[in-house]
């Protein structure tokens, strides 16, 4: 018998009270070790799937299995010693600073809620170290630039010591230089025990770090593979409804360059 996938979705549904089917019958499986790219426009049904694999939504149909394990019968806390997520916007910092934002990564593994064992006190400040905010720990979260606020909400996942990490679109609001900060922290982040699934709209940073893409459109999976074999000009029209040039740089990396809207049959122009 083959190994148990780190995590298995199995004809997962999620259909919303007004009738929307945001998740159509989705199946695959993902072992550990991996960075895994979610791409597709936007509706396509990427972060409603995220939130079915850690429970923030209940799924209509189906089922996500951690280790071989279902989540549906998993409590929050449960759920969270196995999967961390990571927001694309933090609506509220409720006035915490960064140290005290990544410590709440450590309650899921606390038998004690009223103070922290001097080992987690350690495991953070190391991991504030190790993702460059250690200076930054006494400022509230709230006052942080985008990038830097991004890393500590990994920062977070991180000590949390998850199995699989969600990370909603983690670059959105991001300059080029704090892009690629991001994936290289969340690159070096995969071990041989753990996978990231990153939902982004970024094709060409995707392809450059990801070792796997799965690639959504109107709820389904439409390619899933190496980024450098699935990603082709074909792919991008049917998925994006748009025009573009695949390539490869010299150093053999690839990029999209998107070109011209391409209108739907029958639809009226300008």
């Amino acid at each position: 018998m083959g190994e148990t996938p780190l995590l298995e979705l199995r004809n997962l549904n999620k259909v919303y009270e007004d009738g929307y089917h945001a998740v159509r019958d989705v199946s695959y499986s993902l072992g550990p070790g991996l960075l895994v790219g979610l791409i597709g426009p936007n509706g396509c049904g990427k972060t409603t799937m995220m939130r079915c694999i850690n429970r923030l939504h209940d799924c209509t149909s189906g089922d996500v299995l951690i280790d071989g394990e279902s989540v549906l019968s998993k409590t929050p806390g449960e759920i969270a010693r196995k999967v961390a997520n990571v927001p694309a916007e933090l609506r509220t910092s409720f006035g915490l600073t960064v140290y005290e934002t990544v410590m709440l990564g450590r309650y899921p593994h606390m038998r004690n809620l009223w103070w922290e064992p001097m080992e987690d006190e350690e495991f953070v400040s190391d991991t504030l170290r190790k993702f460059g905010v250690y200076h930054l720990r006494d400022r509230p979260l709230n006052m942080l630039s985008s990038g830097e606020r991004q890393r500590v909400l990994i920062a977070k996942a991180y000590v949390q010591e998850p199995r699989l990490m969600l990370v909603d679109e983690p670059t959105s609001h991001l300059d080029m230089k704090y892009k690629l900060d991001v994936m290289e922290y969340l690159n070096a982040m995969v071990k041989k025990d753990m996978t990231v699934l990153v939902a982004e709209h970024d094709i060409s940073l995707m392809a450059r770090y990801c070792d796997l893409c799965i690639i959504m459109k109107k709820g389904q999976i439409v390619a899933m593979g190496d980024p450098k074999k699935v990603i082709t000009p074909e792919l991008i029209e049917d998925v994006y409804e748009v025009s573009a040039s695949v390539g490869f740089d010299e150093s053999g990396e690839l990029y999209v360059i998107p070109k011209r809207y391409r209108e739907p049959h029958g639809s009226g122009g300008f």
